[in-house]
This record gives structure tokens, sequence and C-alpha cells, in this order.
């Protein structure tokens, strides 16, 4: 009898052990993977412009029933045909075009005294520490400060003239700018730095050659960014003190309630925009076909 137990014992030991279920088939694997929903999914060029025709279809419509519904005086909320109209006596007026020319050419100004300053302060503070203890914490705070209520110091410190239209946008976009080139040198993967090191380069070529480069279509791609805040800041800029310039116009228009005229002129600022974010764009993938960031 004991000779059983141990045979059945032996049995039990030499059971082999109980495998694990396998994994269930992918319930999903045939279900659709939902085509154009799918996270980060490249949208066909016909069916994106399509969409974006799409969405300003139902802008226009939205806008042209308000009008129509009789809720709103249409002093404030004036129908499309009456902005229309409107709009082709103001492009038949050199006034416009003087407007548009002198509020082109103070964002070209105050955005290229910006970038001169910031993209090389940006590289280094991205790249040496001490320069980012030195620059990043004093932008940070002054970038929190509302660029309009520097407009009372910048008109004390420089004048009624020019200058303090052009260090308005400087002011609006720098400190911006200067993080964001700074977060950009940062992305680039540690290991690029570490092969140019073991290959003998210098710090500075490492900056040059490899930080730099590696670097440049994300700056381009910040620069598309704050270049839109600069004609914000613009506008702002000729709310005071200016006698033309798209801004100056639209508080001119508020005191006689000129509102279709309002309308025109912020629409041609959207207008204006949008064709100058779509020019960054295409430069962007056309320089750095290689990078990513075109096709953000």
């Amino acid at each position: 009898m004991s000779t059983t137990k141990l045979e059945m014992s032996a049995l039990k030991v030499k059971e082999p052990p109980v495998a694990y279920a396998a994994r269930p088939p992918d319930t999903d694997a045939g279900k659709p993977n939902h085509g154009i929903w799918r996270i980060r999914q490249t949208l066909p060029r016909r069916l994106y412009v399509s969409l974006a025709a799409a969405g300003f279809i139902s802008a226009f419509l939205a806008w042209w029933i308000t009008s129509l519904s009789g809720h709103f005086d249409p002093i404030f909320v004036p129908s499309p045909a009456v902005v229309a109209q409107t709009a082709i006596g103001l492009v038949q007026d050199s006034t416009l075009w003087n407007d548009i020319g002198t509020s082109f050419m103070r964002v070209v100004i105050g955005f290229v005294i910006s970038a001169v300053f910031a993209i090389p302060i940006g590289l280094f503070a991205g790249t040496f520490r001490p320069v980012e203890a030195l620059v990043q914490p004093l932008t940070e705070f002054v970038r929190y400060i509302p660029v309009p209520a520097l407009i009372p110091i910048l008109m004390v410190l420089f004048g009624i003239g020019e200058t303090p239209k052009w260090m308005l946008i400087f002011v609006g976009t720098y400190f911006q700018l200067v993080l964001m080139v700074a977060d950009e040198v940062r992305r680039i993967p540690l290991p690029l730095v570490q092969v140019a090191q073991t290959l003998g380069a210098t710090p500075s070529e490492i900056v040059n050659r490899v930080l730099w480069r590696a670097a440049m279509p994300g700056i381009f791609d910040a620069l598309r960014l704050c270049h839109g805040w600069a004609w914000t800041y613009v506008v702002v800029a000729e709310l005071v003190a200016a006698n033309e310039g798209l801004g100056f116009r639209i508080l001119k228009f508020s005191r006689f309630l000129q509102t279709p005229k309002i309308w025109v002129y912020l629409i041609l600022l959207g207008v204006i925009g949008l064709a100058l974010d779509i020019a960054f764009r295409r430069l962007n993938a056309r320089l750095f076909r290689w990078a990513d960031t075109t096709k953000r």
C-alpha cells in the first residue's frame, strides 16, 4: 500500500505544469481601422482642402443667418452683402493699400529686430546651462507682463514716432521667441552631441554643425508662430499715436460706428495672416524636407 502511495506521489510530481491559457485572438482584427479618424492620420490633400473650405463656408453661413435673424442691430452685425459692397469701395481707395503697406513694414522691422536678437540668445540658452540660468528666469518673468501695458513706457522712452511701434512688436515677440528657440535646441537628442564629441568636435563646432542645423526646422516653425503674434501687436501699437495703419483705421471707424468697414479690415487681417502662414509652411517644407516639423 505504501508502494502505491509512492507511485501516485511520483506521478503527481511528474505531472506537467498547467499551461497558461493562450492569449485570445485580437477581437479588433476584423474591425475597420477608423480610416481618417485614426490618431495623427495623414489626410489626402484634396480632402484636407475640402474640409478647410467647409469650415469657412460654415462660418459664413452662421454669420449670414445671424445677420438676418433680427436679433442683432445691423449697425453692429452687418450682413455679408453690406460688407462685400463696403469692401469693393475700400479696395478702390488708395487709403486701404497705404494702411496695408504701413502695417506690413512695421511688422517686418519689429519682427526682424526681434529674430536677430532672440535666435542666437535662445540657441545659447538651450545649449549652455549658465546662459539658461542667466536668461530664462528673467525671460519667463517679462513675458507674463501684458504687452499693451508697456505702451505708455515705450512712448515715454521713444516718443510717438515709428520707434515705439517697432519696439512694441519687438517686446511682444522677443521673449516668446527666445524660449521657443531654447526649447527646440533642447529637443535635439543628446546622442548626436555625444557622437560629435567622440569624433573630436569642439564646442563651437557642435553648436554650429550639430545643434544649430538640427534645430533649424523647429526654429523656423517658431518664427512662423511668433510672426502671427507680431500682427496682433502691430494693431495694438497703431491704436495709440498713429496716423495710418490697419489698427489706426479700425479705431477711427469705431468712433463713427462704421461697422462694415471694421469688418472689412478684420477680414483683411485674417486673410493676410492666413496667406503668410501658408507661405511660412511651404517654405519650411521646401527648405527642410527631411524634418518632422514639415508635417505640422
